[in-house]
């Protein structure tokens, strides 16, 4: 499935939910849809647990 067709999905369904939801049902969506986009890159392999958890690393201030 391409990229366009993603998108398109996503904004109907973010469509559909602030038309009949209001805009909390808006909102929910948006940040399910974010879980789950954050979920399938870790299943994909492109995302890493220590990618949010690594430290950052500091240099000497002097």
């Amino acid at each position: 499935m391409s990229m366009s067709v993603v998108g398109l999905v996503a904004g109907m369904a973010l469509g559909f939910a602030g038309y009949f939801g209001g805009f909390g049902a808006f909102v929910l969506v948006a940040a399910l849809g974010a879980i789950g986009f954050i979920v399938g890159r870790f299943v994909e392999g492109d995302l890493e647990p220590g990618d949010f958890f690594r430290s950052r690393e500091r240099g000497e201030r002097r």
